[in-house]
């Protein structure tokens, strides 16, 4: 099972920014892919979507403060994430959209924390 890699998570203050990294083998080159987090106690949430023409879709709480890009030459999926909030605290991760009902798909994901 080809799972993605996941890095750049960090500690910032609330205001600051951190830019995410997923590593995906070739595999993931054409796929739909999407950016999700999972919070303490919640259930893991998709905060932004981008095709392989990158077309990008984004959930209402991360609009305007994240971006979501690819390189796909590098197989490489990145989310520039400003203006942080202790609410964007979550472990960040990133996979294929068509393959995210597979819980075997997934990779350790990074950890994001924003203090006040």
């Amino acid at each position: 099972q080809v799972q993605p890699v996941e890095s750049g998570g960090g500690s910032v203050q609330a205001g600051g920014s951190l830019r995410l990294s997923c590593a995906a083998s070739r595999i993931f080159s054409g796929a739909f892919m999407g950016w999700y987090r999972q919070a303490p106690g919640k259930k893991r949430e998709r905060v932004a979507t981008i095709s392989r023409s990158g077309i990008t879709n984004y959930a209402d709480s991360v609009n305007g403060r994240f971006t979501v890009s690819r390189d796909n030459a590098k197989n490489t999926v990145y989310l520039q994430m400003n203006s942080l909030k202790p609410e964007d605290t979550a472990v960040y991760y990133c996979n294929d959209v068509e393959k995210a009902w597979n819980s075997g798909s997934w990779g350790q994901g990074t950890q994001v924390t924003v203090s006040s």
